[in-house]
């Protein structure tokens, strides 16, 4: 299986601003439409996505596989026993993301999945540092993550969520943050957003250490 473009024509209104976002050439403007004409260029990363005004690229699964040589008949598995403390591989694997692709960059304000949604803004680092990150924060929400320090869109970022609050109509915000002075930065843009929006919805921030454990939780 791997990942592709998909474009809904009955969204798309032929403006071509996904063309030049897609670096394989994949994507082309025919009979007024963008159109995939090949999926072989395209690698599924979604570089794209976040450049479509009416939200008719999404992300799918492809049954297409690459050619590879046959399998050979697999060998008899010996059985495994794992210790008691070892938690079992399809645990390790559960996730909560719901959503794709998450980097702000990326995103499309106007996806259906941000509509009437609870929206986590993370920190780029929290998900590696917080071992609960995704049964405590994530579980239930649509997340975008981003870090003020490396990225160089934080305008972008401010009137993409300013757009998911009044015209995704979110229902809360959520920052997750680390405490490092870069951090801030993204909050200060969640910030920014709330106060821009014509609308009011509330705003939570969430601050971990660099030892995992969470150093404040509050609505603001």
């Amino acid at each position: 299986m791997r990942q592709i473009i998909k474009i809904d024509e009955n969204l798309c209104d032929g403006c071509g601003l996904c063309v030049p976002a897609c670096h394989e050439g994949a994507i082309q403007i025919r009979d007024g439409k963008a159109r995939l004409v090949s999926e072989q260029m395209c690698d599924g990363l979604g570089d794209c996505l976040g450049y479509c005004p009416r939200g008719a690229l999404t992300i799918e699964k492809s049954g297409e596989e690459s050619a590879s040589e046959p399998e050979a008949p697999a060998a008899p598995k010996a059985e495994k026993t794992m210790p008691a403390d070892t938690v079992a591989p399809d645990a390790v694997r559960q996730t909560a993301l719901g959503n794709w692709p998450v980097q702000l960059h990326l995103v499309n304000p106007s996806a259906g999945y941000f509509r009437n949604a609870d929206v986590l803004v993370a920190a780029d680092c929290t998900a590696f540092t917080m071992g609960d990150f995704h049964g405590r924060y994530l579980k239930g929400k649509v997340l975008v993550i981003g870090c003020p320090k490396l990225d160089s869109h934080t305008e972008s970022y401010v009137r993409k969520m300013t757009a998911m609050i009044d015209g995704s109509q979110i229902n809360t915000l959520t920052v997750i943050i680390m405490q490092v002075p870069c951090c801030g930065g993204l909050l200060r843009m969640a910030q920014e957003a709330c106060t821009g929006a014509s609308r009011k919805v509330p705003l939570k921030l969430v601050v971990a250490g660099t030892d995992g454990n969470v150093l404040k939780e509050e609505w603001l």
